[in-house]
């Protein structure tokens, strides 16, 4: 109910199962400024094949789907716990964040006045999500849209992604300025060589160029980006 878009739990029924998925319906998308309208499930189906094709594995199943109230994104439901949520990104108090191990993201003051932090864990997997929000120019990464299932790390809710101009909002700025790995590199050449071909029907043209354009940037500095001056980098509210 909380969510700004129409955001239903479906199952989809096959011979042999039932699989719990978020269905996304292109009409109950709020319209946005900077966005075109009903364009938001594309986006989610487009983020999860760069994720796919990339190896980047970050971001759910997802396809779209002609369902009940019409066409819209269906995602496959992560179930997860809250301790395995909390693994990556938490609010703490100030005084209790961990010297070592954690990045501090957010500083502020809760209803109190006591100051408090929000935090996100130095994990390799929350990392390459970190990448992979960077080449989607991802401009709500929440802590709300990370989660943590059996070990892994995924990312939900990308209908702000793949803007032609830059967007990136994240609460994953632990890493700024750091060298990439090669297995960032490669995913991110990969996705490059590989994804514009299968985003055509998802994408428009020159937000595909764009998407072109970050990942040459990424290779070529090999150093995930840095926030920009002057400009909104944090989302809000921060979960």
């Amino acid at each position: 109910m909380q969510a700004s878009n129409a955001t239903f739990l479906a199952s989809l029924r096959t011979e042999t199962s039932v699989i719990e998925c978020v269905y996304k319906p292109m009409q109950g998308e709020r319209p946005l400024w900077d966005f075109p309208t009903h364009t938001l499930a594309l986006r989610e189906v487009a983020a999860y094949e760069v994720s796919r094709i990339g190896g980047f594995d970050v971001v759910p199943v997802t396809a779209l789907v002609e369902g009940p109230i019409g066409l819209g994104s269906l995602q496959v439901w992560v179930d997860s716990e809250p301790e395995e949520n909390e693994a990556l990104v938490d609010l703490v108090p100030a005084e209790k964040v961990p010297p070592t191990g954690w990045f501090t993201c957010v500083d502020g003051f809760d209803s109190t006045d006591r100051r408090v932090c929000v935090i996100h864990a130095d994990n390799p997997e929350l990392r390459m999500l970190a990448v992979f929000d960077a080449l989607i120019n991802n401009a709500d990464r929440k802590g709300g849209h990370i989660i943590g299932s059996a070990g892994r790390v995924f990312g939900v809710d990308h209908g702000i992604s793949f803007h032609t101009e830059p967007k990136l909002r994240t609460l994953l700025w632990g890493w700024a300025g750091e060298e990439l790995t090669e297995r960032e590199l490669a995913a991110v050449a990969t996705a490059r060589r590989e994804a514009p071909a299968q985003l055509a029907e998802l994408l428009a043209e020159e937000e595909i160029e764009a998407l072109v354009r970050r990942a040459d940037m990424l290779l070529r500095r090999k150093r995930l980006p840095m926030p920009r001056g002057g400009s909104h980098t944090i989302p809000w509210p921060p979960f």
